[in-house]
């Protein structure tokens, strides 16, 4: 366990972060997962166009007491989406449900704080992003400029715990939340629940993608109860990689990371509409 000055509490609401969806049994799986967690949080992926998605979503979701945020997929996007067509997606859901986003993220491109301040006050959603940044400096500058509702830094991008806590205690100073990423291998997750738990945080992510190395590397110190997120206590980040897992999972030169929506073939937005 790794806390500077000690942890600030012993669990930590945590939301569900999926939403990579197809199909409705798809997310009828998430949203199974996330009651049997006890978790009432559900970040989904959507682009502009999915708008009978996102709201049979919103409908589904919410017969489970879920409430859920939207991540628009921005953050490495070039040219990005603009602001109007965030504000029209945002309307568009809204004008079909009853039920509201809980957030937009990285609804915007990397490098257009100005358009971030500028959607936040054309939309009753909160707006945040954030985890690609890749110094406090820069966070810090847009938390002061009011870019963002609530910001959520990567301890795998922004340079360790120790930078996602100085970002933390900027943050404190103008009332903005801070919300940490928590996507990729094992290490980076566990470095940003440390950050998290280290400086008093209220709110992490779980990445629901199927990852059993990242799984079985993180053991019990991963364990979640009635949305909980609990503090971890062993050593160190509190991962384990052994031989033995290292001989189950070998190195495949065919497996890269990408951002392309390579062989993505989803339906029609008209197959989401209530039957």
């Amino acid at each position: 366990m790794i806390y500077w000055g000690g942890a600030k509490s012993d669990q930590i609401a945590i939301y569900g972060s999926g939403g990579c969806c197809d199909a409705k049994e798809q997310f009828q799986r998430e949203l199974g997962e996330l009651n049997t967690l006890g978790i009432k949080s559900y970040k989904i992926r959507s682009i502009k166009t999915d708008i009978l998605r996102t709201v049979w979503v919103l409908e589904e979701a919410a017969k489970h007491g879920i409430s859920v945020g939207v991540d628009m997929c921005q953050n490495l996007a070039d040219p990005p989406q603009a602001v109007d067509d965030v504000v029209s997606f945002v309307e568009a859901v809204h004008a079909l449900t009853n039920h509201r986003m809980i957030f937009v993220e990285e609804a915007l491109g990397p490098d257009c704080p100005d358009e971030f301040r500028n959607l936040r006050g054309r939309i009753d959603v909160a707006v945040c992003g954030g985890e690609i940044i890749t110094t406090p400096k820069e966070m810090i500058e847009r938390i002061n400029a009011d870019v963002y509702d609530f910001v959520q830094p990567d301890a795998s991008v922004m340079g360790g715990i120790s930078a996602v806590m100085d970002v933390f205690e900027a943050a404190k100073s103008k009332g903005t939340d801070v919300v940490v990423h928590a996507w990729g291998g094992a290490a980076a997750i566990m470095a940003s629940y440390h950050a998290a738990f280290a400086a008093g945080g209220k709110l992490v992510e779980y990445p629901m993608l199927a990852f059993p190395l990242g799984v079985e590397m993180i053991g019990d110190q991963g364990k979640i109860i009635n949305g909980e997120l609990l503090r971890p206590t062993a050593p160190g980040l509190g991962v384990t990689l052994t031989k033995e897992m290292e001989a189950r999972y070998p190195f495949d030169e065919t497996a890269v990371y990408s951002c392309a929506l390579i062989d993505f073939g989803p339906p029609p937005d008209i197959y989401w509409a209530s039957p």
